[in-house]
Order: structure tokens, then sequence, then C-alpha cells
């Protein structure tokens, strides 16, 4: 089958473009508001996205045209910071749970009964059960084009990299080991996958 993403004139029940880009990372983004309430909530179009200067992204949709920046991407901004918290298979219902749309005033780690622990360099709190945290400033934020006018925005928000925490528990022989750490990846609709098997491919040489 071929179709136009624009025109989405595919004739299937769902949307399957984000069936084809898999498995995807999830960046479980935690940041704290200027009034200091703290929000936490998944994005799976996230990824690293540079070494020098490391730094990661998530995107960001808005619900509507009159709210353009969801909480973690206005938080971001009006802070200049936020945390990227590691899934692991163990933390995939409360990340799920802390999916859910409420308002900006509520504490998405309450609803799930995480407990957020402080940073060392970015105000933004870590998730306390999470192995992995990289503490993030705010670089740039690049605002997509909409699709048609009047259409809610994607904005890509991106980070720099300034602080990493790793727990032993998910490290052998000075690596990090995936199948302790088991992360959780998303898949198209409702589906999510966990990694727990790996294998090594050496890259080439040309004689």
């Amino acid at each position: 089958m071929f179709y136009n993403p624009k025109a989405k004139d595919h004739g299937l029940r769902h949307d399957p473009l984000k069936s084809l880009v898999i498995p995807r990372p999830i960046g479980w983004i935690s940041t704290i508001s200027p009034k200091g309430i703290p929000n936490l909530a998944p994005y799976s179009h996230y990824n690293i996205v540079s070494i020098n200067p490391p730094a990661v992204m998530f995107s960001a949709g808005s619900l509507t045209r009159d709210d353009p920046r969801k909480d973690s991407h206005r938080n971001a901004e009006d802070t200049g910071d936020f945390v990227v918290n590691v899934v692991t298979y163990d933390l995939r219902n409360e990340m799920n749970l802390s999916s859910a749309e409420v308002d900006s005033n509520v504490n998405e780690a309450a609803i799930t009964g995480l407990e957020l622990i402080p940073s060392r360099i970015v105000r933004a709190p870590r998730v306390a059960a999470s192995p992995i945290h990289l503490e993030c400033k705010h670089l740039m934020t690049v605002v997509l084009p909409c699709v048609a006018p009047g259409e809610p925005r994607n904005s890509i928000v991106i980070g720099e990299i300034v602080g990493i925490h790793i727990s032993d528990a998910v490290m052998t022989d000075g690596r990090v080991d995936v199948e302790k750490l088991r992360p959780v990846a998303r898949l198209g609709y409702m589906d999510y996958a966990v990694i727990d098997k790996i294998f090594t491919m050496p890259r080439p040489t040309v004689d």
C-alpha cells in the first residue's frame, strides 16, 4: 500500500505511522514548574541527538492551538531544565499512569506513588526508582510547522546533558547491562516491548 501521511488516505482504522519507526525509547521527563509543582510524563518521541555536546530531545505535541505547550515543555523552558528517567519493565505501570492528562497543578508522581528525589545540578527532581537519570539544561526548542492551519503544533525540546546517574545494579564489568536494565520501548498503537536480549555485531573491516 501507499498513502500520503498529510492526507491520511490509508483507509485503515488506525494510522500506522508510529508502528513503522520502532522500537522507540521512552523519555520519562520530570520537571518542576516555576511555582514548585513537580511534573512527570513519558514521551516516546525521544532520543539522544548529539555527543558533543551531549544532548537529548523530546517532542511534545499540544492538545489545543490555544495551549501550545504541554507541562513538560513549558516547565523545561520556564525553569531551564529537565531530567530524563529511564523506564524499566518494573516501572511500566507507573509510567503508564503518569501519561494521564491532568491539570498542570497535579503532581503525576504522587498519582503513581513514586518518590521524587533532588538532582545534583538541575532544579527538576528525579524518579528514585529509575536506575538511570540524565540531568539536562534546556538548550533550545524547535517549533514544527502545522500540517494544516489551526491544527495543534508540535515542538522539539532539546536539552544538554549536564549530569548522569547510573545505578550500580545495572552495571556489569564496567558496562551498562541491558539484560539487567530491561528498558521499556514504545511500539505502535498501545503496544510496548521490553529489551532484555542483545546480540553483538562487530563493525566490518575493509582491506
